[in-house]
């Protein structure tokens, strides 16, 4: 049995995840990989640090040259987060004829480009197949299973903290910042969870996952992101008067050669299956020209999903020989396809207003939306004559400008008191 040594960057959720798995599962990954593989180094800020699992102390250091210059470490496994001092790491270890394994979707989503061109380049291995939707196995199921098809959509519920705070929120009746909370208390959540819930995260993700789907360069900020803090519990009632389930949807489609990447609270029908994807649980949608329909789905994020990815990736870097070349899928030249502007986006959409309950309001508003080319699908209106009520509509298929525009005239009216959300839906 060859023996292979490789090198861990961080020992947090997900170091210790890997840690866990190379221990416990020792004989399956020795008989998967043909390797025994040690780990000779794991960088870490303190050494003295308590910690969750047991590690010999003189492997751990934190000095990266111990690392870079220590010709018989094959592979670097990044598992540090953040951009800086991540990228720069895994460019020098590239550079150094190391192999690399990340689960960093942020260095990816913003410098994927720059060291995949570099590994390829030195003819090394980079493998990431845990920077998206933890242990549920995308990366390598684009890349490599669904290579017979052209992939036309992806629709993804690829942030497991949003997806437990909506679900809170929808089974439980929770307001938004009660289940956020309870999200931090459990660990779902961070202590600032700006980049879930303002969903920075998935937009990342989405980066990633439209790159590889559409063989495009695609930009971070070509994505349009909105996040869920201006969903209500009320906007859950309606959407399930309406037959519907609010989620926030990670969306990417390509239609004659221009892209549509978008993520955004939507809300979808109650009998689809990502309507019944809840907690912490991830999934991800395809529509293929050859496979049709597919969803994989499972644990999105956690040490031992995501865990599991990352030695998966490293089992992959070694079966695929660590003295040989990059695999194909590395060699493929990205295009740069055009992304539509939001403006021409064509949804359903959901909008809530509160109003002014006098003769005439409705039909006032209805005027602005048709001369604004909306046309309305269903109306709700709850209340007493004379209060300030709820008036509720979905609309047709039309354009986000046309909805922009209705929108700015509607909010004029002086029997709008205002204009509370407005809700994509996605008719999937």
């Amino acid at each position: 049995m060859e023996k292979v040594r490789i090198a861990i960057l961080g020992l947090g959720n997900v170091g210790t995840g890997v840690w866990k798995i190379l221990n416990t599962n020792k004989k399956e990954i020795k008989k998967r990989s043909g390797y025994h593989i040690e780990v000779a180094k794991i960088l870490v800020r303190d050494k003295k640090k308590p910690r969750s699992v047991e590690v010999p102390e003189d492997i751990l250091t934190t000095d990266y040259n111990e690392i870079l210059m220590d010709d018989s470490i094959k592979i670097v496994v990044e598992l540090m987060g953040g951009v800086e001092p991540a990228k720069e790491y895994m460019l020098n270890a590239i550079r150094h004829n190391k192999h690399v394994v990340t689960a960093n979707k942020f260095v990816l989503a913003t410098h994927g480009n720059e060291l995949l061109d570099a590994a390829y380049a030195q003819g090394v291995m980079l493998y990431y197949e845990a920077s998206v939707a933890g242990g549920i196995p995308i990366i390598h199921g684009i890349s490599e299973s669904l290579t017979a098809n052209k992939i036309v959509e992806i629709l993804g519920i690829i942030n497991g903290t949003t997806n437990y705070i909506l679900t809170k929120m929808s089974q439980e009746g929770m307001e938004f910042k009660e289940a956020l909370k309870e999200a931090q208390e459990k660990g779902y959540a961070e202590a600032d969870p700006t980049a879930d819930i303002e969903a920075y995260d998935a937009m990342y993700k989405l980066a990633i996952l439209g790159s590889l789907s559409f063989g495009s360069r695609v930009h971070v900020d070509s994505i349009y992101r909105e996040g869920i803090t201006s969903i209500s519990s009320v906007d859950i009632q309606y959407a399930r008067e309406f037959g519907y389930v609010i989620k926030l949807l990670a969306i990417g489609k390509e239609r004659n050669g221009v892209l549509e990447l978008r993520v955004h609270p939507a809300m979808i029908p109650a009998n689809h299956p990502l309507a019944n994807v809840n907690d912490s649980f991830n999934a991800i949608f395809i529509k293929g020209n050859a496979v049709g329909d597919l969803m994989l789905y499972g644990r999105g994020a956690g040490d031992l999903p995501t865990g599991s990815a990352v030695v998966g990736d490293i089992i992959s870097v070694l079966r695929n020989g660590i003295d040989d070349i990059v695999p194909v899928e590395q060699k493929d030249k990205l295009s740069n396809l055009r992304v539509q502007s939001m403006d021409y986006t064509v949804c359903e959409y959901y909008i809530r207003c509160t109003v002014l309950d006098t003769p005439g309001t409705l039909g006032d508003i209805a005027a602005i939306f048709g001369k604004n080319n909306v046309s309305l699908a269903s109306v709700i209106q709850k209340g007493k004559t004379g209060e300030q009520v709820p008036l509720v509509f979905i609309t047709h298929q039309t354009t986000e400008k046309n909805i922009s525009d209705a929108i700015e005239e509607v909010k004029k009216l002086s029997t709008v008191v205002k204009v509370e959300n407005i809700v994509r839906v996605e008719k999937i």
